[in-house]
């Protein structure tokens, strides 16, 4: 069995989850790659320390260029602000490791492009992630629309609310600031999430018309002062793409300011047969919609079946730990060539894409007018 060895740069939030991730490695059922955490990069000691307990940790280091230079790591995970994005991100490709890079892969369009013909040009393996696809309800949607199963598409909506940022006492932080996060604000933190889907079904939008809110201006600084707070908190965008030889209304919603959400990513396409609606709201839930005498909109409880065999019981139903189980799964099945069909991690083209609407959205909202892509 092939092992790959994982760095991480970046040992916060998501990085502790990747480590969890590949600690419950042995619950996917004959998996036919071994994954093993080896390094960990981070300027604070205190998160470094954390990675301690983990046995197969050979490496702690706060110098990223220490890590690249190992001989015990094959691919790299960055999860660092996304203005540090491109430079890391180039770096790993340059010391011939593969990469799984973090959303939503550089500030801006250029820096994406940049990245994207870097990782051509190496010839390294490169993916970004985005792991709600990976959940046994999204997946059932997804085959139902790959499938043509709708009939005539009349509309889809896709999106990711949450309320983190209500509170206006909330301290401000890297995502909240331009010059860290990039000006497409909210778009880069969670707009991968809801691309990911219509994308790899080929649902590319022609044009966008962008609606935009900036609701708080600035944010405690956490020291006594103020300071300011210039992305974008929540973003619609309406859209249309070309299918059957038609147009079809699509519509992104991106929200940190979603009253009543805590993380909430949902998907629903409609069609002139069938329709299907799922939302992590209801994790274990899919509705589904067909046409007849009656119009029937039919639930659906859903056990455990995700991409990749678990010796978890089909009863049971799963939640974010297991779809980023899922979503690693994907990146190194893809790796090894051996995805055999099952749903990919999204690629460089697709975060080059994701960039471009949300860079034609901006210029959306400028002009208050739809924009061509």
């Amino acid at each position: 069995m092939e092992t790959a060895r994982i760095g991480i740069i970046g040992g916060g939030l998501m990085g502790r989850e990747v480590a969890a991730a590949l600690g419950r490695w042995f619950v996917l059922d004959n998996f036919p790659v071994r994954a093993e955490l080896t390094a960990v990069c981070d300027l604070s000691g205190k998160a470094r320390e954390w990675f301690r307990q983990i046995p197969t940790v050979r490496l702690l280091t706060a110098d990223h260029h220490e890590l690249l230079a190992s001989a015990d790591v094959d691919v790299v995970y960055v999860a660092v602000p996304h203005n540090l994005h491109e430079a890391i991100y180039l770096d790993v490709l340059k010391a011939g490791k593969d990469l799984f890079a973090e959303k939503p892969f550089g500030i801006d369009l250029a820096a994406a492009r940049r990245i994207a013909a870097a990782a051509a040009e190496s010839g390294r393996f490169v993916r970004c992630s985005s792991e709600f696809p990976f959940l046994p309800g999204v997946q059932r949607a997804y085959a139902l629309a790959r499938e043509g199963r709708l009939g005539r598409l009349l509309e889809v909506r896709s999106g990711f609310h949450h309320s983190s940022d209500l509170d206006p006492a909330k301290p401000v932080n890297w995502k909240r600031q331009v010059k860290t996060c990039g000006e497409i604000g909210v778009m880069g933190d969670l707009g991968m999430h809801t691309v990911h889907v219509p994308f790899r079904l080929g649902w590319f939008p022609k044009r966008v018309y962008a609606q935009l809110q900036k609701v708080y201006h600035e944010r405690p600084d956490g020291k006594g002062g103020m300071v300011p707070c210039d992305t974008w908190d929540n973003a619609l965008l309406h859209t249309e793409f070309e299918f059957g030889g038609g147009e079809v209304p699509m519509r992104f919603e991106m929200k940190r300011l979603a009253p009543g959400e805590t993380n909430t990513w949902f998907l629903e396409i409609l069609g002139t047969d069938g329709g299907v609606k799922y939302s992590t709201k209801e994790p274990k839930t899919l509705w589904t919609f067909r046409r007849g005498g009656e119009q029937v909109w039919q639930r659906t409880d859903l056990g455990f079946h995700g991409p990749f065999p678990t010796i978890t019981g089909a009863i049971f139903e799963p939640g974010f730990p297991d779809c980023f189980l899922q979503m690693w799964a994907s990146y190194l099945a893809e790796r090894a060539g051996r995805l055999d069909g099952r749903f990919g991690c999204v690629t460089p083209g697709e975060a080059v894409r994701s960039h471009e609407l949300f860079a034609a959205a901006l210029a959306s909202h400028r002009s208050k007018s739809a924009v061509a892509l």
